[in-house]
């Protein structure tokens, strides 16, 4: 039984503070904090500045599913509630495929132009850009089969038999381990890649034929 003047345990917010933390342990200890929260739940945030690199992330990974409300903002004790909204990452528009594919024929764009940043996650996509007349070398793919869709622009597929004519609309299936080659037309060609999601996976593509590199 709390005395007069006191707090009973259950009136005071769950705290987390960081500041005694090394800096790379203090987002993933934060992160793991949030998933822990049942809906509805909260904890305060305690730290030695504003933390909008953190805020940035919860955009990217938790955007319209997550409350932030500072509560205190004096030098080196900075306190924020942290509510978790939502049970799930919320389902949203992550971009405009029509406007990654407008400038398709920009004679110095290429390689990754669009990728998925979400932190968790199962999958990677991208948008590649070639140049008018760039081109991938022919390569062996990963061990992982690639959905590939053209967004704008044209080219050629050169596969281990034959070769693939390639236009706006174009879905292409690359299975596992199969031998490719991608050849820009003279408009250039934009791609959206779509697959299981691989550590340190080389995704950008070279700006013209002499160089190169692998689509996915």
């Amino acid at each position: 039984m709390s005395t007069p003047g006191s707090l009973h345990p259950a009136d005071v917010e769950d705290e987390l503070d960081v500041r005694p933390l090394r800096k790379p342990e203090k987002h993933p200890t934060i992160f793991s904090r949030y998933a822990a929260l049942p809906v509805g739940g909260s904890f305060v945030l305690v730290n030695d500045h504003d933390p909008r690199h953190l805020r940035d992330e919860f955009e990217t990974d938790h955007p319209g599913g997550y409350g932030w409300e500072y509560l205190n903002r004096e030098p080196r004790d900075w306190r924020i509630r942290i509510t978790k909204l939502a049970s799930t990452p919320l389902p949203r528009v992550l971009t405009r495929t029509d406007a990654l594919g407008a400038d398709a024929a920009a004679p110095d764009v290429s390689g990754a132009v669009w990728k998925l940043e979400v932190s968790e996650r199962d999958l990677d996509s991208n948008v590649i850009a070639l140049p008018p007349e760039g081109a991938i070398a022919a390569h062996t793919g990963p061990d992982l089969d690639v959905l590939v869709h053209v967004l704008a622009g044209s080219g050629e597929l050169t596969t281990e038999l034959g070769t693939v004519e390639l236009e706006a609309g174009t879905l292409l299936w690359l299975p596992r381990g199969s031998r490719r080659a991608f050849t820009a037309g003279p408009d250039g060609l934009r791609y959206l890649t779509v697959h299981r999601r691989r550590q340190a996976l080389v995704l950008e593509a070279p700006v013209s034929s002499s160089r190169r590199g692998t689509e996915s």
